[in-house]
This record gives structure tokens, sequence and C-alpha cells, in this order.
């Protein structure tokens, strides 16, 4: 791991310390009875939550009916959130690396950004902010972000090619979603991508349980303890501290209770 240019391994000792029996309780998770060839439940709860996280107004229970049942809404209803169902779809059947990466911001943004900015890293500078105006995070410059992201891409190829326990595995997802937002590459959809991300590479490493996680929902049902976790690590992304991401590494693994 010597390797890595910006996943930070500090955290991971005390990590493992908190975190044990991931193996056993991905291989138990199933398909939903209710999915079919051309409808996946796992997928619609991870699109949906994904969504909601985002401030989409979308139900799982009309969006199922919508996907399973071909029932009808106003397209502008459901249309990210089929977007985003399709870029899921997308990484189930395609190896990950920064071309589908690109590829997969490129389907779930089609209604979110404009064509040109489709998979493509921004080029302006970037900011959050709360509801009330306030700023709480600055993102990479832009005159950074090529740089950054070539080494966030070096470090996801080395974690592809390097043998680990499934609790390495998590801590590695959790950190690839957290740096990836912390760059916040895209001019919009990185939170979706992100999610994307953790997701896929577990996929990568463990099987295709991982696309049955319900991960999207958990950090839904938490999203103020998200945010939250997400504002620790500080305010600007050259000075961000890692040392405080362990809550919300540790996120991650609660997925496996619901």
């Amino acid at each position: 791991m010597n390797e890595l240019q910006l996943i930070k391994t500090d955290l991971l000792p005390p990590y493992l310390e908190q975190v044990q029996g991931i193996a056993e309780k991905l291989n138990a998770l199933k398909e939903a009875e209710i999915s079919t060839d051309t409808f996946s439940f796992y997928t619609s709860v991870a699109s949906v939550f994904s969504s909601k996280i985002e401030g989409e107004d979308i139900e799982l229970d009309s969006y199922i009916k919508h996907k399973a049942m071909r029932m009808e809404f106003k397209p502008d209803y459901t249309k990210k959130t089929d977007d985003l169902y399709e870029a899921y779809q997308f990484a189930q059947t395609h190896p990950m690396n920064a071309q589908t990466i690109s590829e997969a911001h490129t389907l779930l943004s089609k209604n979110i950004v404009e064509t040109h900015k489709q998979g493509q890293l921004r080029t302006n500078i970037m900011y959050v902010a709360t509801d009330d105006g306030r700023i709480e995070y600055v993102a990479t410059s832009p005159y950074e972000l090529k740089a950054e992201m070539d080494k966030w891409h070096a470090d996801v190829e080395v974690l592809l090619n390097t043998s680990m326990t499934a609790e390495e595995v998590f801590f590695y997802a959790a950190m690839l979603h957290l740096t990836f937002v912390k760059i916040h590459p895209w001019n919009d959809g990185n939170g979706r991508s992100a999610r994307l991300i953790e997701k896929w590479f577990i996929a990568e490493k463990l099987g295709e349980k991982a696309w049955f996680l319900q991960s999207e929902k958990s950090y839904y049902n938490q999203h103020a303890l998200y945010y939250s976790n997400l504002r620790k690590l500080g305010l600007e992304y050259e000075e961000l501290d890692y040392n405080q991401a362990l809550p919300f590494l540790l996120m991650l693994p609660n997925c496996l209770e619901l």
C-alpha cells in the first residue's frame, strides 16, 4: 500500500478493531423475490435513496410501481432516478476504471448537467453551500483537479489489484467514496457518483452480492449524520484532516444491519 497517493491508511487499524464479520453478513444477502430479469429491487432502492439524499422528491413505493409494473408517472418525477438506475445497471456489467466511471456519470447526469459537462471534469471553482447561503466546503481548485483525479484513479487501480479481507474492502470503499466527494470532480452528480463508486468497488472485490447492499438507504436514514461526518474533515480541500474520517468510514458497515 506504499503506492497509494491519496488514500490514507492510518485509520485502518482502529477501523478493523470495530468491524468484523463482513464476509459472512455479505454472503447472507439475497436478491429480493420481487426482482425479475428486467427489474432489480435493490437497484431501485439504491437509485431512490441516493437521489433522495440529494433532495429529489421520489418515493420507493412509487418508483417500484414505475419500474416493475410499468405504472406511468409524470416524467419529471422519475427521470433523474431512472438515469441513476441506468448508471447502476451499467456498473454491474462493466469493470471499474477511469473511462467507465466517466461513462457512468454521463448516464446519471443526463438530466442534471448540460451535455458537454457530462462525464467531464469541471473547469470552475466549486463549493458546497448551506440552505442559508453559508459556504461549508471548498473543493479542489480547478487548476489542481486533473492531477488530484489522476492520483485518485491510480489509487483505485492499486486497490483493485491488491488482495485484502472483506473488512479492508469496506474500509477502502468508504475511503474512495469520501475522497471522491472531497475532490468533487464533476459540476454536479458528485454524491450520486461517489455512492455508486463505493458499491462498485465492493462488487469488484467481493462479488455481485455487493449490489444487494442497502448503503444508500442507510446513508439516507442518517443523512444528517452523513453530512455531519463529511464536514468533520474541514472546510477546504487543501486542509482536510483525514484523521477525523473514522465516524464516516464506520457508517458503511452499518448498512449490513438493515
